[in-house]
């Protein structure tokens, strides 16, 4: 497979969509996209947990609803009414937890509107859960779900991954762990101390950097969840996690490249994500719908996403997540098939 640089970014070659049916990895992709399909459900359907068909697009948007995201929206116009391309379904996924006790999932495409880059894609495939409980208790079902698909990737593709990444002993490592090591962010940047290039401080809130992540990795643990971030780094949907309302109920799993999940608790009810809107400065009327739900139907539950793609480089042991789509989509670009 041959990546063509001369017109400035990443963009695959006119040839690529021929040249992959030759390469041995996309083979295996192939198996492990499956494998993550047939794994997922096999996992929520074993806990109740409900899957739902849901749209690709949103009036709601949510991921990139906070100071520290790094994310854009997908604004579209359908048919003259503005509208978002979904960048996480995980209010409807909340909404489905009122109709499904046990909880709801899925797995869906997920569309971001800055540039692509090593670890970041335009167009991304999303494995998405809401849960009944606290922070804890879903990061207790991230580690069970994580587990199950590296099981899976053993028992089912181990001599096809060895070929192309060259080992199985990071899928190995993780599976040998009791438990996944804990840290808050605050232990986080007290163990990497001064370093500007490792933490970025924005006065009321701070973030850490890809480099910060990775020394965690290597200074730390390979597996790593990183617990309660400062509030303002996070969207405002995430609980508190203290009175003081500095840090947030929300955790991210590291390994491989750093951050491939994303978990946090929600607001109760609607008082308390009216206070969380107010808090962030983030225009009420956008969520009213939301809003509301939380105040005519107040549930407690937490949920989580999966970056597929991430876990694939993870899994392959693969530098760039741009050439782990079957049909690469770049914005503003076309390209086939």
């Amino acid at each position: 497979m041959k990546t063509d640089f001369s017109h400035g970014g990443w963009r695959p070659s006119p040839d690529r969509f021929l040249d992959i049916l030759d390469d041995p990895m996309y083979r295996t992709l192939v198996d492990l996209q499956d494998l993550v399909t047939t794994a997922t459900s096999g996992f929520w359907a074993e806990r109740g947990v409900k899957s739902l068909h849901l749209p690709i697009t949103t009036g709601t948007i949510s991921s990139p609803m906070g100071r520290g995201s790094d994310s854009l929206p997908v604004l579209i116009d359908l048919f003259g009414q503005p509208t978002y391309l979904a960048d996480s379904m995980q209010f409807m996924l909340e909404y489905g937890c009122r109709l499904s006790p046990s909880g709801a999932w899925y797995l869906m495409p997920s569309f971001r509107g800055e540039d692509c880059d090593e670890t970041h894609l335009n167009q991304f495939f999303h494995s998405e859960a809401e849960l009944p409980g606290d922070l804890d208790a879903c990061m207790e079902v991230v580690e069970a779900y994580m587990r199950h698909l590296a099981a899976g990737v053993l028992d089912r593709h181990r001599d096809a991954v060895l070929s192309v990444a060259g080992s199985v002993a990071h899928i190995e490592q993780m599976l040998a762990l009791d438990a996944f090591p804990r840290m808050t962010f605050d232990e986080a940047v007290a163990h990497l101390g001064d370093d500007p290039y490792s933490v970025t401080d924005h006065g009321d809130w701070r973030t850490l950097t890809r480099r910060g992540e990775q020394r965690l990795l290597e200074e730390v643990s390979p597996v790593l969840w990183v617990t309660h971030y400062d509030h303002l780094s996070v969207p405002f949907y995430q609980a508190y996690g203290d009175e003081g309302r500095r840090t947030a109920r929300n955790a991210d799993l590291l390994f491989g490249l750093g951050e491939i999940v994303g978990c946090g608790e929600r607001h109760l009810d609607g008082a308390e994500t009216r206070a969380a809107l107010a808090h962030h400065e983030v225009e009420e009327a956008d969520y009213e719908w939301y809003v509301r739900m939380k105040q005519e139907r107040p549930l407690h539950t937490s949920g989580f996403g999966l970056g597929v793609e991430r876990w694939l480089m993870w899994v392959l042991g693969h530098k760039d997540i741009r050439d782990l789509q079957l049909a690469p989509r770049l914005n503003g670009v076309t390209t086939a098939p």
